[in-house]
C-alpha cells in the first residue's frame, strides 16, 4: 500500500493583497484541478471574511481536516482587518508568523514542501521584519544553530525556460561590484546540485550569462567576463559541471541558444526575469534552491487593486503548487 503523502504548506501572505483570495478561488475549485491536499498558514477570521466578501463558501477546519471537505487551517492568532488594496502594520506579525511556522512544519516533516503567497515588505518592516526580502528571511528560518543562512539562489521557472539571477534586489549600479568569482561559484553548484535532486535532471547543462554589452567583447567593453566569469566558469567546467558562456545575454536568450540548457543563470535581477516573463507571464513559478526544504511561489506581487474583486488570474499560484507537488513526490 502506498504510503500518504504529507500535505503541502501554504501560507497567507500579505492580507490585504490578491494572495489569499487565490488560495480561496483554488480551494474551491480543487476536484476539477485535482489539488494535492494543502494547509494554509493564516488568520482564520480573516480568510473567513475575505470568502464571504468573494462569495465562496468554504468550511474551515484544523491541520488535520478532510481536504475534500474542509480547508484545513493553522490558524496564526492575531488582529488582521479585511481591508483589500489597503495594508497595515496591524498584520505584519501575523504574517510573518504564518511563514515561520510554514517553515518549522515543513523542516520537520509535518508538511511536504511550501508555497507562499506574496507579501509586503513595508507592512513587515514595520512590524520589525529585519530581512531584505522574503527569500533571505526563509534562508534565516532554515539556518541551523550556529551556522550561518544558507546562500538561497532564486530561479524563476517554467517547463520552457529557467533563470537564475545571481545578484537579486540590488540597485542596477551595485551590480558589477557584486559580480565575483566566488559567487558565481557558490550559485552555479547549488543550481546544479538542485536540478539533478529536486528536478531529477541527471546532467544539467547551465548557461551563463555576461554582464556587459556582447559579453564584453574580449575586455573592451568591460573587464568582469575576461576576469571573473570566465575563470568561475572554467573552474566549473573542471568541477565536473557542464557549464558553458559567458555568453551575451542577447543571443543567450534566443530560443534556439537557450533551449541547449537545463537552466541559465543572467548576472542581474530583469537580465534574467524579461526573457521568462516575456515566454510565461503567467505561468512562471519562483523557486528558492538552496534550502532544506522545497519552496515555490506566485511570479506576483501584492496586486492590491485585485484583491477583494474576485478577478487577477490564479495560473502561477497553480502553477506553483503544481510545481511543489512535483518537486516533493506528488503527480
Amino acid at each position: 500500500m502506498a504510503v500518504a503523502l504529507a500535505p503541502l504548506a501554504l501560507s497567507m501572505g500579505e492580507p490585504s493583497g490578491i494572495g489569499p483570495d487565490l488560495i480561496l478561488r483554488l480551494f474551491s475549485q480543487r476536484a476539477e484541478l485535482r489539488l494535492p491536499p494543502f494547509v494554509v498558514y493564516g488568520n482564520v477570521p480573516f480568510l473567513r471574511a475575505r470568502a464571504a466578501r468573494l462569495g465562496i463558501e468554504v468550511a474551515f477546519g484544523t491541520p488535520d481536516a478532510d481536504f475534500a471537505t474542509t480547508l484545513p487551517v493553522l490558524d496564526i492568532d492575531g488582529m488582521v482587518p479585511d481591508n483589500p488594496g489597503a495594508p497595515t502594520a496591524l498584520s505584519g506579525k501575523v504574517v510573518m508568523e504564518a511563514i515561520a511556522r510554514a517553515v518549522a512544519d515543513t523542516l520537520r516533516g509535518a508538511t511536504r514542501g511550501l508555497v507562499t503567497a506574496p507579501i509586503h515588505k513595508g507592512v513587515l518592516y514595520s512590524a520589525g521584519f529585519k530581512y531584505p526580502g522574503h527569500t533571505e528571511y526563509l534562508a534565516a528560518l532554515c539556518a541551523t544553530p550556529g551556522n550561518a543562512p544558507r546562500l538561497p539562489v532564486m530561479m524563476l521557472a517554467h517547463e520552457e525556460l529557467r533563470t537564475i539571477p545571481l545578484t537579486i534586489h540590488v540597485p542596477l549600479h551595485e551590480v558589477p561590484g557584486l559580480v565575483t568569482t566566488d559567487l558565481i561559484l557558490k550559485t552555479t553548484r547549488i543550481v546544479a546540485h538542485d536540478l539533478r535532486n529536486r528536478f531529477g535532471i541527471a546532467e544539467p547543462r547551465i548557461g551563463i550569462a555576461g554582464l556587459n554589452p556582447h559579453a564584453g567583447e574580449g575586455g573592451t567593453i568591460g573587464r568582469q567576463e575576461v576576469d571573473i566569469i570566465g575563470p568561475a566558469v572554467a573552474a566549473l567546467v573542471h568541477e565536473g559541471i557542464a557549464a558553458e558562456g559567458p555568453f551575451p545575454a542577447d543571443t543567450l536568450f534566443f530560443p534556439a541558444h537557450w533551449r541547449q540548457y537545463d537552466a541559465v543563470i543572467a548576472m542581474y535581477h530583469d537580465q534574467a526575469l524579461i526573457p521568462i516573463k516575456t515566454v510565461a507571464f503567467d505561468e512562471a513559478v519562483n523557486v528558492t534552491l538552496g534550502l532544506p526544504i522545497v519552496r515555490t511561489s506566485p511570479d506576483h506581487g501584492t496586486a492590491f487593486d485585485l484583491a477583494g474583486s474576485g478577478k487577477g488570474s490564479h495560473a502561477s499560484f497553480l502553477a506553483a503548487i503544481r510545481l511543489a507537488d512535483k518537486m516533493t513526490g506528488g503527480a
